[in-house]
């Protein structure tokens, strides 16, 4: 989710980003702390900006909590990655991060791990499939921070005008449904985002509704170029890019952002879309439908669930003070407040179950529903970094007119064997 559609602030407080800590070592003592944190921005301007969510809940935690005082900086997710990375180089790691990915800090050995950090009730509390997303080695070093899944989106009003009687539940229904949109001038019938932005995610789900995936579920092993996965590849080339179904821009041109502006214009009949741009959409005059991937015979029996990170260093010490901070992160009325801000899923148990019983959120049971079922990301890999770029620069050539879905596939398992043998 490192990408939202909202659109990306300029980072916040850039300069003097490097930690000033007081306090003592490990396990915390006498005298004042304080608690560095870098965390990313979810919102799309100073409105609404992450900043002013981690600035009122640090005042409330430094409230209860004397002779604690917590400093946030608040980064675009276009910086907050490279910004840390470029932190702990330096040597001057915050003492907690709240960004895309944590494993190649988790196999540095420069996390506190979970366990260490939060009271059994707080780690047993995040959902499952998430937690167990943030784990190196059966251990978890990643804490869930804001969860999303995805559903497939079609425009009402469009299907009403195309004569489309029901949401397609098999890729045969949706290349049905595409061709009736394209015979009424639909501009994009099945947007295909498969461009640089963020075609990992556009990729994956299209994998999962085939009976693929990145990896073997049983056994977590790279099966890329699997059977499943070229006849995925090879359908989507024939039956809607071979047809004119994708719209004017190739997909390997066509970004996320660039599918998602269109959807809300009222351009795209289809695509797979995730919270944010359902509220979007419809606050645009969007009547928007929503339905779980199609599938060769039937809906997907998974779809991709995603997850941002946070994480804990070791540096500076802290770890009771983290701990207990993390503690005050967690809990049901900050995990909510953070979901409803920025149209996320919550990533533990108890406040999933109070969103699901909200009737103002009713829109948001479908997806909550599917992150039950998803598949994240290998993110406890740090071959997954060099895999996921593969993907980003190869794969819109897959449904290329001249491409080849087979040698394509080969070149980013070849991506993954090397990035494997580097670990």
């Amino acid at each position: 989710m490192q990408r939202r559609y909202k659109g990306l602030t300029a980072a916040v407080a850039a300069l003097g980003i490097a930690a000033t800590l007081s306090g003592c070592g490990a396990d915390g003592g006498s005298g004042d702390v304080t608690l560095k944190i870098v965390a990313a921005d979810y919102g799309s301007n100073d409105d609404n900006t992450s900043k002013k969510y981690w600035d009122d809940l640090a005042r409330a935690y430094e409230r209860e909590t004397p002779g604690v005082k917590i400093d946030v900086t608040v980064l675009s997710w276009k910086d907050v990655d490279r910004e840390v990375a470029e932190m702990v180089e330096r040597g001057e790691a915050p003492d907690l991060a709240q960004i895309g990915a944590y494993a190649d800090y988790a196999r540095a050995g420069k996390l506190y791990p979970v366990d260490t950090l939060v009271s059994v009730p707080t780690q047993a509390n995040f959902l499952p499939r998430l937690r167990q997303a943030g784990e190196v080695d059966r251990t978890q070093y990643g804490m869930p921070f804001g969860a999303s899944t995805r559903l497939m989106f079609y425009n009402e009003d469009l299907f009403d005008k195309a004569g489309v009687a029901a949401p397609p539940k098999t890729w045969d229904d949706l290349q049905a449904a595409a061709r009736k949109l394209k015979a009424k001038d639909v501009k994009y019938p099945f947007a295909l985002p498969l461009g640089s932005e963020e075609s990992q995610a556009e990729t994956m789900m299209w994998l999962l509704s085939g009976g693929g995936g990145y990896r073997d579920v049983t056994s977590t092993a790279y099966q890329i170029e699997s059977p499943a996965n070229v006849e995925t590849l090879t359908w989507l080339k024939k039956n809607l890019v071979g047809e004119g179904l994708t719209g004017p821009v190739v997909p390997g041109d066509l970004d996320r952002q660039e599918a998602f502006d269109a959807f809300v214009k009222g351009e795209v009949g289809m695509l797979n879309g995730h919270p944010t741009l359902m509220e979007t959409a419809e606050k645009a005059g969007v009547k928007v439908g929503k339905v779980p991937l199609p599938g060769i015979d039937g809906e997907a029996q998974a779809t991709l669930g995603v997850a941002d990170w946070m994480m804990a260093f070791q540096q500076n010490g802290h770890r009771k003070e983290i701990g207990k901070f993390l503690d005050f992160v967690y809990e049901d009325k900050n995990v909510l407040d953070f979901s409803d801000r920025y149209d996320l899923l919550p990533v533990t148990v108890t406040a999933s179950d109070s969103m699901e019983a909200d009737k103002k959120h009713a829109a948001l049971r479908p997806f909550l529903e599917q992150l039950q079922g998803s598949e994240l990301y290998p993110v406890g890999e740090k071959s997954w970094a060099r895999v996921s770029e593969s993907v980003k620069k190869n794969i819109g050539q897959a449904v290329a007119p001249n491409g080849d879905p087979r040698a394509v596939l080969e070149t980013i398992a070849g991506d993954a064997r090397a990035a494997e043998a580097a670990e």
